[in-house]
């Protein structure tokens, strides 16, 4: 790992046009310290000061100053049609990232949570997409992270 360059500095919706970009998914973008691979094979490493989610658009900049766009992986996700005010507190409740949608809501394959939105009225299909989940409250882009530091908690 002699020459293996390091970027350390997060650019927020900076990646249009950069010469190199990595492909991650919803999990794989929060992140701290991790090594990665662009699509053209460069490997470098991500060594940010803090835990933090990375946005489709965003970019990490390598210390010779080459940017590295950060593009948001097609994964398995569930579209949620239905009165979705509804639908999204039920989400929600759950402690579900979820992306809202002018006419439809995205969350992450989950059969648990497909059964119970299907049984208050949604129409939920599977499909593969970049997902996108709204940020938490708080200004740090997931859910919880304003208490919960590190560590995933699942319902």
């Amino acid at each position: 790992m002699n020459d293996i360059p390091v970027a350390q500095i997060l650019k927020r919706g900076e990646g249009a046009g950069a010469p190199e970009t990595v492909v991650l998914d919803y999990d794989g973008r929060f992140l701290r310290r991790k090594r990665l691979v662009a699509e053209s094979g460069l490997a470098f490493v991500v060594d940010l000061e803090k835990t933090t989610s990375l946005d489709d658009g965003d970019a990490l900049e390598l210390g010779d100053g080459r940017l590295v766009a950060v593009r948001a992986a097609a994964e398995e996700v569930l579209e949620i049609r239905g009165p979705l005010a509804r639908l999204a507190w039920h989400i929600g409740n759950r402690h579900t990232p979820c992306q809202i949608l002018d006419d439809h809501l995205v969350i992450q394959r989950d059969p648990v949570i497909r059964h119970m939105l299907e049984h208050v009225g949604a129409e939920v299909r599977e499909a593969v997409r970049p997902f996108a989940p709204e940020g938490g409250a708080y200004g740090h882009g997931r859910t919880h992270s304003h208490e919960h530091g590190h560590t995933a908690h699942a319902h």
